[in-house]
């Protein structure tokens, strides 16, 4: 599996959307690779539509939750050892425990609330969305960044390269 980094191109219509996806595929990038998102209903049914995982926080909240989580965990697995309760004796065995419960139980919780906010790495594109643009999201082998981008940018000068994100999440 190769290394990919995560290209985003503003595009003004749906009518430009598919002319970026048929040079893409010529370009020989998968469409597996490539998400467009649009105001609801705006796509159509054979484009790749954004995916649950790009439009919401899940992720994110996820990743924010696992961590305070596991924190919390590891504390009160320190303080349930340290100053257990009269009746019970525990040993270090319970750090690891309460943190993994933490870990679960920080991502989940966080997680389900983040899934109801719209994804915050990508809100400055929200406006333009709800006005009728589509965002292109792309996975693009390391090696092939700057000839993808080039070929966009002579081949479509009407899209604007909205930025690139270097750590593509394990999800989406």
């Amino acid at each position: 599996m190769l290394a990919r980094q995560r290209l985003y191109f503003m595009l003004p219509d749906v009518r430009s959307a598919r002319g970026m996806l048929d040079e893409l595929l010529l370009a020989r990038i998968e469409i597996s690779h490539m998400r467009f998102w649009a105001k609801d209903g705006d796509l159509p049914d054979d484009m790749p539509d954004a995916s649950f995982w790009h439009k919401t926080d899940l992720t994110h909240g996820a990743q924010n939750g696992m961590i305070i989580g596991g924190l919390l965990g590891f504390l009160g697995g320190i303080w349930l050892v340290f100053f257990p309760p009269a009746w019970i004796h525990l040993n270090i065995l319970t750090i690891l425990i309460t943190t993994a419960v933490g870990l679960v139980l920080g991502g989940w919780m966080s997680g389900m609330a983040a899934a109801a906010l719209p994804n915050s790495r990508l809100a400055n594109f929200q406006g333009d969305i709800e006005n009728g643009k589509v965002l292109l999201i792309v996975d693009v082998p390391y090696q092939r960044v700057n000839e993808i981008e080039a070929m966009i940018e002579k081949r479509h000068p009407e899209a604007k390269f909205g930025g690139v994100e270097s750590h593509i999440p394990v999800f989406p």
